[in-house]
């Protein structure tokens, strides 16, 4: 019994969480990831613009905030809950974590998913995601 609580527990805890290895000796701040994460939305409103309405406020209705070295993403409490994107390092090895809220929903859980995949083109690494597969990416 106390095997199959373990396993429930191991499998829910990496559903909450992802993240991305960078590759070896590569760093990154919280201040780059604020950067990505405006690329990112950058791209999403050239992609609105492009298809001629508000496909940004769509695609990512999150609002940021930082605290503690801890990037915020608010959802619109409709659909959305949030998420957190943190760095952290050992040595020269450097994650990209990102962790849903407790009250997260599917839709957290697949912008979350869009948006790790999206950085792991962008950064290179390994990527494991929250079912705890892993995909790996060479530096685009």
């Amino acid at each position: 019994m106390k095997t199959r609580e373990t396993k429930r527990w191991r499998k829910e805890r990496r559903a909450l969480n992802a993240s991305l290895k960078l590759p070896g000796g590569k760093s990154i701040s919280i201040e780059e990831i604020k950067q990505l994460l405006e690329r990112y939305r950058a791209a999403l409103r050239k992609t609105g613009e492009q298809l001629g309405w508000a496909y940004e406020q769509a695609a990512f209705s999150y609002t940021v905030h930082e605290r503690d070295h801890v990037l915020y993403l608010q959802g619109d409490g409709r659909l959305y809950k949030g998420m957190a994107i943190a760095v952290r390092t050992a040595g020269e090895e450097t994650w990209i974590e990102l962790a849903l809220a407790p009250g997260a929903t599917h839709g957290d859980k697949g912008k979350a998913n869009e948006f790790s995949k999206w950085m792991a083109k962008t950064l290179g690494g390994e990527l494991r995601l929250f079912s705890g597969r892993t995909m790996s990416f060479g530096r685009a």
